[in-house]
């Protein structure tokens, strides 16, 4: 009986467990320090995420560069040690696992990486790099091993004789596969996909596409799928984990979450798609700024900074949209000139009294501000800040600020509120009934691909 058949036997007796959870995740955290001898924060990449994977299905994980997808994906599969929180496969906590037992893990678990030519031995043939796996854990004579090779060849659309040559003679396209045949070939149940078809032409992201969703269907598999491309999220996906600055901001069913996005963020990333009807009045959110370091995130929700709907004060509601958005990025400037390294020469002069280039206010007013119309009230408040910054007090300036304009976004992190009767989850107060949604936000009109 070849290997094909066996794994296919056994993906059918795993098909009787598909909707039961696979892989939960509690309050994971993934840390890295700075390794500094003097106020060393650590980078939150992953900052306290919670979502379960059901047995069979694929879960979508999306986000701008930097918000911890990747690092989320190698620490499900233990590539990078969780800081805190666990993962439970099967129940077993895997960020206990060591030695022997954790190898013997592995075999369940599996990721295939973004970049399909550096991810893949140059020195090694495609037999080889496919092997690997199994000689590394033992399984079989090395005729068997040499015979499921060529079964996993097959599977994944290449040819036997491709055994013996190398990477750099095959596409981008044939080099994904190559890497997929790899990850199949221990039999594992679950499989992190790294952004698999980011750097293939559309095409070619096509006939992988259609590759993942065939394994997985024959073979019982569970996926996570990263990816930046909201369209093909929307093509493969069951349920989407929509993540800022290490944290889940929403989550739940794929479909609904297209149609009618509950978080602030997720109706951002939607906008972002491009729409092929250029008579098409679509509505693009453009959000101000960047994000903040991870290594100082905002104390209140993850996405103040920037988010085009945080809740104002209430003597502040009716203020000029394109003035409240300023003096929002006035802050934030403000909040990144506080954590700037400051020279000797610096603090020197801070010490002494004098000006140094952190003293220099006025222009940032100006560039911030320009010729918006400012209430004689604001203008103060502005001009007190100023005065603290031109001192070289710049928490001090930041404290009168959110004294005055700060909000319960800037100070409370939100949960996970519950936004629909299918459990989806959003990360935002504006759920809250004493924060109700403005009827400009729920009437945003997001139109989108279908994928």
């Amino acid at each position: 009986m070849s290997e094909k058949t066996v794994s296919r036997q056994d993906a059918e007796a795993t098909s009787a467990g598909v909707g039961e959870t696979l892989v939960e995740v509690n309050d994971l955290k993934t840390y890295y320090e700075a390794g500094g001898l003097v106020d060393s924060n650590p980078v939150k990449a992953v900052d306290g995420v919670n979502f379960e994977i059901k047995r069979g299905e694929t879960l979508g994980l999306v986000g701008e560069s930097g918000c911890g997808k990747t690092t989320l994906g190698r620490t499900l599969v233990q590539l990078e040690q969780a800081t805190d929180g666990e993962v439970l496969f099967d129940g077993t906590d895997v960020t206990k696992l060591s030695g022997e037992e954790l190898k013997r893990w592995r075999r369940n678990t599996q990721i295939v990486f973004q970049d399909p030519e550096s991810s893949l031995n140059d020195r090694m043939t495609i037999g080889e790099i496919i092997r690997e796996p199994l000689d590394v854990h033992g399984v079989g004579t090395p005729q068997e091993r040499r015979e499921k090779v060529r079964n996993l060849l097959e599977t994944v659309g290449l040819r036997p004789e491709h055994y013996y040559r190398y990477p750099h003679q095959f596409s981008g396209g044939q080099r994904q596969r190559i890497g997929i045949a790899r990850a199949l070939a221990l039999e594992p149940e679950f499989i992190v996909l790294d952004e698999p078809v980011s750097a293939l032409d559309v095409s070619v992201q096509a006939k992988i596409l259609n590759l993942l969703e065939e394994l997985q269907e024959e073979f019982g598999l569970t996926y996570l799928f990263i990816a930046h491309d909201l369209s093909v999220v929307r093509h493969i996906c069951d349920r989407v984990v929509v993540m800022y600055l290490g944290n889940v901001m929403e989550l739940g069913d794929t479909e609904e979450m297209f149609v009618d996005p509950a978080n602030p963020y997720t109706h951002a990333l939607l906008s972002a798609i491009p729409d092929p009807d250029p008579t098409s009045e679509k509505e693009r959110i453009m959000l101000q700024g960047t994000p903040p370091s991870p290594r100082d995130p905002p104390s209140g929700c993850p996405f103040s900074t920037r988010c085009p709907m945080k809740i104002r004060p209430e003597k502040y509601r009716e203020m000029d949209d394109e003035l409240w958005t300023a003096i929002g990025i006035y802050r934030n400037v403000l909040r990144e000139r506080s954590r700037a390294d400051r020279s000797l020469t610096d603090q020197l002069r801070e010490t002494l009294g004098m000006q140094t280039k952190f003293s220099d206010i006025e222009e940032i007013r100006t560039e911030v501000f320009g010729d918006l119309d400012m209430p004689a009230e604001v203008e103060q408040h502005i001009d007190e800040s100023a005065a603290y910054v031109a001192d070289n007090k710049e928490s001090k300036a930041l404290e009168y600020l959110q004294g005055e304009f700060g909000s319960v976004c800037d100070t409370e992190h939100p949960g996970d509120n519950v936004v629909s009767d299918t459990g989806r989850t959003s990360l935002c107060h504006r759920h809250l009934p004493e924060y109700e949604e403005p009827a400009e936000y729920s009437d945003v009109e997001l139109k989108t691909t279908q994928g």
